[in-house]
């Protein structure tokens, strides 16, 4: 699962993947908080919680996502 969830945000351009990653602390990475990660992406808090969001949506539309979605279920 973590392969593909890999391939998955692999996706997205490094910047945002990096913020996506730091956010939910994925692959054993530290938990950043929202403030830490607006501070790096040079932007309010609400703008890089807006562009997180904004990839998560982007994310759950592909083909990668849906089989994702079906692994689970398994």
């Amino acid at each position: 699962m973590e392969h593909y969830l890999e391939h998955l945000l692999f996706l997205l351009p490094p910047e945002e993947e990096e913020a996506v990653t730091h956010y939910y602390g994925l692959f054993g990475c530290e938990r950043k908080s929202l403030q830490e990660i607006a501070k790096e992406l040079g932007q309010s808090q609400e703008d890089a919680m807006e562009r997180i969001d904004r990839c998560v949506r982007k994310l759950a539309v592909t083909p990668e996502w849906q089989m994702l979605k079906q692994l689970q279920t398994i």
